[in-house]
């Protein structure tokens, strides 16, 4: 009978649900989040319990089994969230186990290759929002960024904002997912807003009364350095695409 594992969606989840495949010997099964699953009267479905003690084991045993990169890339892969993406990352890492020297670039692997490239498409996902995240500070003294990237990048980004912007507060929410992460200048928490007004940096009754003057002035400086005659949309929506523009100061109206 077929086997199907229901998890509870995140990264620590489905590295347990991994553990349980292998000591179960399922490897067949597929591993599904309760929002995707539609109930069969003829699989046996199986809720599996995040348990970190797993997911622990499993991630260090990739790191060495599938090399960092291989590690890396497959949690890359599984934060793009794309529908039946734990299944093509189950058969890679079966795929791993059973190879005696595995190769993170074995593309004769067809689940070798898609992971490879929607790793790369989540990739650059997590450079563009490290280039196009714009802080605006609040009244309560933080600086607030919204983002809606295509993928669930925002474990992606920590680190690097944290490194950039060690001196000051801020927080990262992700209107999308509805969750983002907080520096409080000693560590990165992840937060989730029960009062929706607070989820919009567009709204200047939240802002500092100094935040909307020097918005105004960093448009000024962007139209002035815009040399019309040497303009090219087409290339400027490659690098800057238009999805991008809502939560850029310098793309929205005088």
């Amino acid at each position: 009978m077929e086997a199907i594992y229901l998890y509870d969606g995140t990264f620590e989840g489905f590295l347990t649900t991994v553990f349980q495949v292998f000591e179960e010997k399922q490897y067949k099964a597929k591993i599904v989040k309760p929002k995707h699953y539609q109930p069969d009267m003829f699989v046996n479905t199986s809720d599996v319990v995040t348990d970190m003690s797993k997911a622990k084991r499993v991630w260090r045993s990739l790191n060495l089994k599938a090399t960092k990169m291989g590690a890396n890339q497959l949690r890359k892969a599984f934060l793009s969230e794309i529908k039946g993406i734990e299944n093509v990352l189950l058969r890679y890492i079966i795929y791993a186990y059973s190879t005696e020297s595995f190769i993170n670039i074995d593309y004769s692997n067809k689940d070798v290759l898609r992971v490879s490239q929607i790793a790369q498409m989540v990739g650059r996902e997590k450079h563009r929002m490290e280039a196009f995240v714009r802080f605006k500070l609040t009244k309560d003294g933080y600086y607030f960024a919204e983002i809606e990237p295509d993928f669930n990048i925002i474990p992606l980004i920590e680190k690097h904002f944290k490194d950039r912007y060690a001196d000051q507060e801020w927080v990262i929410y992700d209107r999308k997912r509805k969750y983002g992460i907080h520096y409080d200048l000693n560590s990165v928490q992840t937060v989730v807003f029960e009062n929706t007004s607070y989820q919009s940096a567009e709204d200047v009754n939240l802002l500092d009364e100094s935040e909307v003057p020097y918005q105004k002035l960093w448009k000024d400086y962007f139209d002035s350095t815009n040399i019309e005659s040497r303009k090219n949309m087409k290339l400027h929506k490659q690098h800057v695409p238009k999805r991008y523009w809502k939560h850029l100061s310098e793309k929205q109206p005088s």
